[in-house]
């Protein structure tokens, strides 16, 4: 007895070339992480915002308070 040929369920065809999106979608995402990325970080950074009020420190120093001791008062 001879075998029978095996059926055919499907025919084999190559399947269609993906979409733009497909293709490039790991691409646009990880430009939009570094531009989001960069977005927080400037967004969060103080030190580059210029100050219109100007400094905040004294525009100069006073000398700190110090007693004046002379040798016979501070033996060491």
């Amino acid at each position: 007895m001879a075998k029978k040929p095996p059926a055919v369920i499907g025919v084999l065809t190559e399947p269609a070339p993906p979409t733009w999106w497909k293709a490039h979608r790991h691409q646009v995402a990880l430009i939009a992480g570094i531009f989001l990325g960069w977005q927080l970080c400037g967004a969060s950074s103080g030190a580059a915002d210029p100050d219109p009020h100007g400094p905040t420190h004294p525009a100069h120093s006073t000398p700190s308070p110090t007693t004046s001791t002379t040798a016979k008062e501070n033996p060491r």
